[in-house]
């Protein structure tokens, strides 16, 4: 069955209500490593209730709309999906508690050709249940491997409205890394996608891995630590959007080294993981307010 552009186009998407607690805040953030570090105060108020801040990237994972792409009637060959890019505008900062209203849409859908693939760009926006003011603004960039070339049979084909950043050809201004925890997937998967590819050794075999993977959401939290680290003194409500393109799965237990190169309110970022000198995460771009000083 391939797509049907029309169909998967208008997509009864339902609204989801989605009530939150602290410690869930608390929670998200352990599953993104923060804690690690018993006296860092910084990352202390990421993990304990007094003064308690939610980490900017938590929207991922609320007003979610489930794996809705898995449903036959989409046409996608589900087994053959990639998370290409992720990208997120914030437009206040996220409480630590609440209920928010998740909203999506397809926004586009790209094909590429035979045996090239489909793109669908899908957005989310996540809002307070009870003022109704927008939170955050979320796409979800989609590579549809097996999906190539619906548009043969007369479907349309949007244009793709992003051009990759790419990051400045010198020595980047500055350098985090950060470890990641053996268990951090097992983790992180209780704030979001309980794909057993992460936990399951011999699902983590059949899919061609030596181990369980990181989840690529999970590494972006990582990569957005690095940032709120380097450059925002930790202060969440300093990070305004962060965009990347996701090259290679990470491993619970790797480091994740950052490299930032600063142009005006803009970090241009890529990240690989030190051990296998491996790019995991690459054309990154944070917009950032009242940059700490380097």
């Amino acid at each position: 069955m391939a797509i049907d552009y029309h169909r998967l186009k208008c997509w009864p998407f339902p609204e989801v209500r989605h009530r939150y607690s602290e410690k869930d805040s608390m929670l998200y953030a352990l599953g993104v490593g923060f804690g690690m570090d018993p006296l860092d105060e910084s990352e202390l108020r990421f993990v304990y209730e007094d003064r308690l801040q939610a980490m900017p990237t938590m929207a991922v994972v609320l007003g979610y709309p489930g794996f809705w792409m898995k449903d036959p009637a989409t046409g996608i060959d589900w087994q053959k999906l990639l998370h290409g890019e992720q990208r997120l505008s914030l437009h206040q900062p996220l409480p630590p508690a609440g209920e928010v209203v998740g909203r999506t849409r397809i926004k586009s859908i790209t094909d590429k050709g035979v045996g090239k693939g489909a793109i669908v760009v899908v957005e989310r926006t996540v809002s307070d249940a009870q003022s109704g003011a927008l939170l955050a603004t979320l796409e979800i960039v989609t590579f549809c491997r097996g999906d190539g070339g619906y548009s043969s049979g007369g479907h349309p084909s949007d244009s793709l409205d992003a051009v990759p950043v790419i990051v400045p050809d010198r020595a980047p201004d500055a350098v985090c890394d950060l470890l990641t925890r053996p268990e951090m997937a097992l983790v992180y998967r209780l704030s979001a996608d309980p794909n057993p590819l992460h936990a399951d050794p011999v699902v983590a075999r059949a899919a061609g891995f030596d181990r369980p993977i990181l989840h690529g959401l999970a590494s972006y939290g990582v990569a957005a630590r690095a940032i709120l680290k380097t450059w925002c003194n930790y202060q969440p409500e300093r990070l305004k959007s962060f965009n990347l393109r996701f090259t290679a799965p990470v491993y619970p237990g790797e480091t994740i080294r950052t490299e930032m190169w600063r142009r005006g309110r803009q970090i241009f970022f890529r990240a690989r993981v030190l051990e296998r000198d491996l790019l995991v995460l690459n054309n990154g771009v944070a917009e950032c307010t009242s940059l700490t000083n380097q």
